[in-house]
């Protein structure tokens, strides 16, 4: 696993450094194995096909139409397996997200409660996670939906059906078939509101074993510098929004007003970020970086030397895993740009260093040394 610090440099304001080495992301340009973690196809419509305990839940109440993985609990009553989500639980579990067409309506509350059998502090606590979100209709199913699913869709979106919807007049379908998160628990959905539900969010452990206060670098009346914990999130996943930098340094600080998120790196990288106090010093810095006024420097490790110079790949364009690349141009892939400014050899680190940061082991072929590379990246998110 490679490992990195982000070095921030502001024109017009203090260069931030980080002095030892730290966590970095992964860089397939700079390994030979790369390892991808499965993640959920999100084109409109996130669907799930994880085999544990997953059921598949297109609509609600004694009418919902279930389709239950040959793995699934036989007992429908599982509040022992979902109790509250904090404190955050030392295990970790498979993701589970259930897609529900309301029938009949009411209280967010009470329809997750009622269709997935959760207790209502569970499910409580996944609307302040930021777990819930809804439409007023239905977005289209991919291509790997069920026949079932196509047909419940095809039911609840016929023009016949949305006729009789005031909420959506007005509106355009594609419109209509906008997400947006629920957060409140008293929240009103009416009958044929889609409603999508991450029972088992994305969790960060590791911030609760940090001591945020001593990672502030620098406080300022319009911004905060964070040293950024490697296995933390800035500003959160889609289905957590709860353990976050911004809201574990806001705590830290006793700010009144929340910070904000100016820019974001790797939730399994450390190092500088900007946090903002205003949201127009959000703007200032997004100005920043628009003009190119800030620079972002990584230090990875790698197993084997990498030679100075720009190096260039094309990337497919699509948001599922893995990703899939190419040395060579590809009409409509993304070009992917990197920058190594140097490349040193260092010793490997140490048992303490390894477990400090959570450093993989990958079959490296010589554990005695590695090649730290000074990188500029220079091409940006998802690239």
């Amino acid at each position: 696993m490679a490992m990195v610090p982000s070095l921030l440099c502001i024109p017009n304001y203090r260069t931030l450094v980080v002095a030892p080495i730290t966590i970095i992301r992964t860089l397939t340009s700079l390994t030979t194995h790369h390892h991808h973690k499965t993640t959920t196809f999100r084109p409109s419509i996130d669907f799930n096909y994880h085999h544990k305990y997953i059921t598949r839940t297109f609509s609600s109440d004694s009418t919902s139409l279930t389709l239950t993985s040959t793995l699934s609990n036989p007992d429908s009553k599982r509040y022992s397996e979902y109790g509250r989500l904090l404190p955050c639980p030392a295990e970790s579990f498979q993701p589970r997200i259930e897609h529900l067409v309301v029938k009949e309506e009411g209280t967010i509350l009470d329809f997750i409660t009622k269709a997935l059998d959760l207790p209502p502090l569970y499910v409580t606590d996944l609307i302040h996670f930021g777990a819930v979100f809804y439409a007023l209709v239905c977005p289209k199913p991919p291509l790997t939906a069920t026949p079932e699913e196509m047909k419940l869709y095809n039911e609840v979106t016929d023009p016949l059906v949305l006729k009789l919807r005031p909420s959506i007049k007005g509106i355009t379908i594609r419109e209509a078939q906008k997400t947006f998160r629920i957060t409140h628990v008293d929240q009103f959905v009416e009958a044929g509101t889609y409603v999508r539900v991450h029972v088992r969010p994305k969790r960060f452990p590791r911030c609760y074993e940090i001591d945020w206060r001593s990672r502030i670098i620098a406080v300022t009346e319009s911004y905060v510098v964070l040293n950024k914990p490697a296995g933390t999130s800035v500003g959160g996943t889609t289905d957590n929004i709860e353990e976050t930098c911004v809201n574990f340094a806001t705590r830290a600080l006793e700010l009144a007003t929340p910070l904000m998120t100016t820019h974001q790196i790797d939730n399994c990288t450390e190092g500088c970020v900007v946090l903002a106090r205003t949201k127009d010093y959000c703007s200032v810095f997004h100005k920043k970086i628009r003009d190119k006024q800030v620079n972002k420097l990584y230090l990875a490790l790698a197993a084997a030397y990498v030679p100075c110079g720009v190096m260039t790949h094309y990337m497919r364009p699509l948001r599922m895993a893995p990703k899939v690349v190419s040395k060579d141009v590809v009409k409509g892939w993304y070009m992917c740009q990197l920058e190594v400014l140097e490349c040193r050899k260092v010793p490997w680190p140490n048992d303490l260093v390894e477990k400090a940061y959570g450093i993989e082991d990958i079959s490296w072929p010589n554990k005695e040394f590695a090649y730290e590379c000074k990188i500029n990246l220079l091409t940006g998110r998802t690239h």
